[in-house]
């Protein structure tokens, strides 16, 4: 179970963070990748390392999601490459927010995140999906899985810091998701999201690493820390895997019991 030999995984967001913490799961699973990104220098030097230490194939591409022509090259390049996807893992986004109140919150902060946190999902969803389908009906492939990564923030508000637009653009995610997953339901294409709680990345470092926020994820947090480098690769196998053929349309929250109180 769970075996990636053979198999292509594409992640967004890959030069760092959550993204790239999954590249190297997946890597170790066995699986090839797709490294997606717009910070190529990062992407070449994590092919090399992960290609020499765990025997993949590892393909690296210039990608900024918030550009259809971007990820019209990128896709014309896996399809040359590989001819087939098996898994895309919708991980590029920004950080939660200005912290700026709903009240003063600029209409020009709102529109560049819906362009970077939601319209770019709308478009990697649909353009790998018709990858996936295409390599489905060649017979190049079997299935194909698609992940979004959302935020525990698209499952419930906060009292922390005002996210107004991060909030509406992640909860928008996890049900476009479900309608994806309803519309792809019969195709072989399962569609999932996954709602990380606080993971420390580069974005995440210092807001995580204050005192203010310390002592609020001790107090909402039921284990009482932040997720651990590595802690949300398992959710991701786990939902790409070709036996996870039955779940779909589902949001999973990996967050210490945040969104369970």
């Amino acid at each position: 179970m769970f075996n990636y030999s053979g198999k292509v995984v594409a992640i967004t967001g890959a030069s760092s963070g959550l993204g790239k913490q999954m590249a190297e799961g997946f890597a170790q699973c066995g699986a090839n990748l797709v490294l997606l990104a717009r910070r190529i220098e990062r992407l070449e030097a994590s092919a090399k390392e992960w290609s020499e230490k765990y025997g993949v194939d590892v393909l690296p591409i210039k990608c900024d999601v918030t550009s259809t022509e971007s990820i019209d090259a990128a896709i014309a390049a896996i399809e040359a490459k590989f001819g087939h996807c098996e898994a895309i893992i919708n991980c590029a986004g920004g950080e939660a927010g200005t912290g700026t109140p709903l009240k003063d919150f600029k209409k020009e902060d709102w529109e560049y995140t819906v362009k970077l946190d939601l319209t770019s999902i709308f478009e990697c969803t649909q353009k790998f999906a018709n990858l996936m389908l295409r390599g489905i009906e060649a017979g190049k492939q079997t299935y194909g899985r698609i992940i979004n990564i959302a935020s525990i923030y698209g499952l419930v508000g906060n009292t922390a810091i005002p996210t107004i637009a991060y909030h509406s653009t992640k909860g928008a995610v996890v049900n476009f998701s479900r309608g994806a997953a309803a519309e792809l339901a019969t195709t072989g294409i399962t569609v999932n999201t996954i709602c990380p709680g606080y993971f420390y990345t580069e974005l995440t470092q210092e807001t995580l690493d204050s005192e203010y926020f310390q002592n609020f994820a001790k107090t909402t947090v039921p284990m009482k820390r932040y997720g651990n480098p590595g802690e949300l690769n398992s959710v991701a196998i786990f939902l790409a895997a070709e036996e996870s053929s039955y779940v779909t349309g589902q949001a999973i929250a990996v967050d210490g019991g945040y969104t369970c109180i």
